[in-house]
């Protein structure tokens, strides 16, 4: 059953391609540059599934499909003899702003010509679904997260905690600094268990090795003030559209330290209700001298 579905349309530079990642973030399926002719098997498709899968679904007709997006209407109509409500949303932005977006990105324009050029030559091509959308955005002056709060509004979807993924890394420096981090923390300076002998060859998930740190004062300190810095900042990610953050947090081979207080924000944080998944990137490495 299709209980949402929407048609994303507009200029190319205009937010198309960030705004499909939204309706995935809000967890929409989306195909982008659909042809026109596989349209009405895509819907069919969604409709034939049991679960929930397809219920919420976005497809991209755009300047790409050339003179076959004149067929749109046999589209429309098909989703009207399948009662399916639909709406259509246009992506726009004032011509001085795509051409500096085209120049800053210094990409091409998708209809092979130059970008004044494709600018007028897409208007042409997009004057129909422009008169037929339902609901036109103008993105010349936003930013991604008043994107997100304009598909927010227009789906009734709403952004919230749940919408934001946040990927808790331990790493050990001997291994390198993961590429994709965000957010890095060095936790060397909290006393080393694998100078204890008992604790060398367990890991920071033991809990002989989670009382050996957490009685330390400088990592109650620590830990509170860096928990309280983490659950500050993560409002405003959000307000800026991010979708998936990742805080990596280091020591030396990436067993104790790192293990243990990336499980402790992992639990900090999943108390104030994110979406949480954790890591341990180097845990099963061979314990070494200096962890």
């Amino acid at each position: 059953m299709i209980k949402k579905f929407y048609i994303v349309s507009g200029m190319s530079g205009a937010g198309k391609s960030q705004a499909l990642k939204i309706f995935e973030d809000f967890g929409f399926v989306c195909v982008d540059n659909l042809p026109i002719q596989m349209v009405d098997g895509f819907i069919d498709m969604c409709l034939s599934r049991r679960d929930d899968k397809y219920a919420k679904a976005v497809i991209s007709i755009d300047s790409r499909a050339g003179e076959s997006i004149d067929s749109l209407d046999s589209v429309l109509n098909y989703l009207k003899s399948k009662k399916i409500a639909y709406k259509i949303i246009f992506f726009n932005a004032q011509d001085d702003i795509l051409i500096r977006r085209y120049s800053e990105t210094r990409r091409r324009h998708p209809l092979g010509v130059s970008v004044v050029a494709g600018i007028k030559l897409e208007r042409k091509l997009l004057r129909k679904v422009f008169a037929i959308a339902d609901e036109a955005i103008d993105t010349s002056h936003m930013t991604v997260g008043e994107l997100k709060d304009s598909v927010s509004r227009l789906t009734g979807e709403k952004s919230s905690k749940s919408r934001l993924n946040v990927s808790v890394v331990s790493f050990g420096y001997k291994y390198g600094v993961p590429n994709d981090a965000d957010i890095i923390f060095d936790v060397r300076f909290i006393a080393n268990p694998n100078y204890v002998h008992s604790l060398k060859y367990k890991t920071g998930m033991d809990k002989a090795v989670k009382f050996y740190i957490e009685k330390q004062k400088e990592f109650k300190t620590f830990f509170s003030l860096f928990s309280k810095l983490i659950a500050y900042a993560l409002p405003g990610y959000i307000k800026e559209g991010k979708s998936h953050l990742t805080v990596a947090l280091g020591c030396t081979g990436g067993r104790h330290r790192s293990v243990f207080t990336a499980e402790k924000l992992a639990a900090f944080l999943k108390n104030k209700r994110y979406t949480v998944q954790v890591n341990h990137r180097d845990v099963l490495r061979a314990a070494d001298n200096g962890n």
